[in-house]
């Protein structure tokens, strides 16, 4: 998507610019409130200038307008699946501001993300929802999406994630 996007006369939908980014880390900081996780935010925002803008982008952002404010957002990056041996898009956060929730701007926005799944030949367009964030759930469920519950997603961080490289003696060397 590299314009905005008008959606039902009110809302817009557009990539985020370098300027959006004292605006995405607010609503990242939101949503971290609303998934009870506002203590595991680390992100600056000169780390989200760097990943989002800088040389080698980590991931995109859509901004959602409403009525000329800011409205959401959705954080997104391509995947790999081997099995189709295409990329396919991840969905890393997507927020609507609750005051602003039923108006259909969180349609709009998987809808947007959606399109450019199709438009970059995507074959799957994927993320993961909180278990008891029932309301999401209905949400995706109501848009067509399916759990797959046959999967459970595993991480890696902190401490267990350095023990997991090991030391630097057993570092495989590379020529």
């Amino acid at each position: 998507m590299n314009e905005s996007q008008q959606v039902a006369g009110e809302t817009v939908i557009r990539p985020a610019r370098p300027d959006d980014v004292p605006l995405i880390r607010n609503f990242i900081g939101e949503l971290a409130e609303y998934e009870r996780l506002a203590d595991q935010v680390v992100a600056t925002e000169a780390s989200l200038r760097e990943t989002l803008f800088g040389e080698q982008p980590a991931a995109e952002v859509l901004i959602c307008e409403w009525r000329n404010q800011p409205a959401g957002f959705a954080v997104f990056f391509h995947n790999y699946s081997t099995f189709l041996g295409k990329a396919g898009l991840y969905l890393e956060d997507l927020y609507v501001r609750p005051a602003l929730r039923g108006k259909g701007l969180g349609r709009a926005l998987l809808q947007a993300l959606a399109r450019i799944a199709v438009e970059r030949g995507c074959p799957r367009f994927e993320w993961a929802v909180l278990d008891w964030n029932q309301p999401a759930i209905e949400f995706y469920q109501s848009m067509g999406a399916r759990p797959l519950d046959e999967w459970t997603v595993y991480r890696l961080t902190g401490e267990a994630l350095r023990r997991a490289a090991g030391s630097e003696s057993e570092q495989v060397v590379r020529e």
